[in-house]
């Protein structure tokens, strides 16, 4: 029979599952409208400039203090470009590129994790994280070895966009937790308003060389803009929510639904190919994210 605080230990793990799982879906069908956007004539680094530009607007007027705490503590501005690298990779890629490769080369995060941790933390590097590597680089060379190349390389620019996203979010996740005395909501607003900055100067260079478009947008596509700026607010509070709440290992595998929501709804959608060399090497990659997600729920 469960006991009083068995059961209300379920009560809160439950929904706090569920945000974890809601926030991957959101990710994972984030291609969807940045395709939608670039459609409508907005290319994804100025919409991703506008919707953070937007969230960065509420969180201001919600917190508005927040902004004392990112003056206080200027190594801030580090965790807002590498969260601005990280959005720049991820919604640049998917939508230039098959968005199940997308995601599984971005989801490189945990292995870059054991070598930005030794670099950037000193955490040297255990028996276990080196065969968690291993297997994470064995998996990105299935995926990357195409039938018509000899080697396995980045096939073009979306590939090194998923990689180039993938280690600015180990970076992103090294430095949250080295600037882990510094306010919450002011890490917020630097990743946020990082996030929009980096893609807006990224934006900006890629115009002066006439290789993205100045920023321009049909009127059918700002509903998709304002609902995905929501969504994401949503789906950061979510997370939030279900981390507080969760075990960062659970939380770590609970993430990894992002792949299936990415893979299922690019496939029905024709966005991506789920051929067996992609499956087998995305294994790879999962497993090795499975198994990274275990030993930080057990210290390792």
């Amino acid at each position: 029979m469960q006991t009083a605080e068995s059961l209300a230990g379920s009560h809160q793990t439950l929904p706090a599952a569920m945000a974890i799982v809601f926030n991957a879906l959101v990710w994972g069908v984030s291609w969807w409208p940045l395709r939608e956007l670039q459609a409508h004539g907005l290319h994804p680094l100025w919409a991703t400039a506008l919707m953070y530009l937007m969230i960065v607007t509420v969180v201001l007027a919600l917190r508005f203090r927040a902004i004392d705490g990112f003056i206080a503590h200027p190594q801030l501005w580090l965790l807002g470009a590498a969260a601005g690298f990280t959005n720049v990779g991820f919604n640049w890629a998917v939508t230039v590129g098959d968005v199940v490769r997308v995601v599984l080369l971005f989801y490189l995060m945990p292995a870059w994790s054991v070598i930005v941790a030794w670099v950037m933390l000193g955490q040297r590097p255990t028996a276990g994280s080196l065969l968690r590597l291993v297997l994470a680089m064995a998996g990105v060379l299935v995926v990357l070895k195409a039938p018509d190349s000899p080697w396995p390389i980045p096939q073009g620019a979306a590939d090194w966009l998923a990689l180039m996203g993938g280690l600015g979010f180990a970076v992103t996740n090294a430095l949250l937790y080295k600037f882990g005395h510094t306010p919450s909501a002011s890490r917020m607003l630097a990743m946020f308003g990082g996030s929009g900055l980096m893609a807006a100067l990224v934006a900006g260079v890629g115009m002066t060389q006439q290789a993205i478009p100045a920023p321009s947008m049909a009127l059918a596509g700002v509903p998709v803009l304002l609902g995905l700026s929501l969504a994401f607010m949503a789906s950061n509070s979510a997370l939030q929510f279900g981390a507080a709440r969760l075990a960062v290992g659970t939380t770590a595998i609970l993430m990894l639904t992002e792949i299936l929501f990415a893979s299922v709804s690019s496939a029905l959608m024709g966005a991506a190919e789920l051929s067996p060399r992609v499956l087998a090497g995305g294994s790879l990659i999962v497993l090795a994210a499975v198994l990274a997600a275990v030993a930080s729920a057990r210290g390792r």
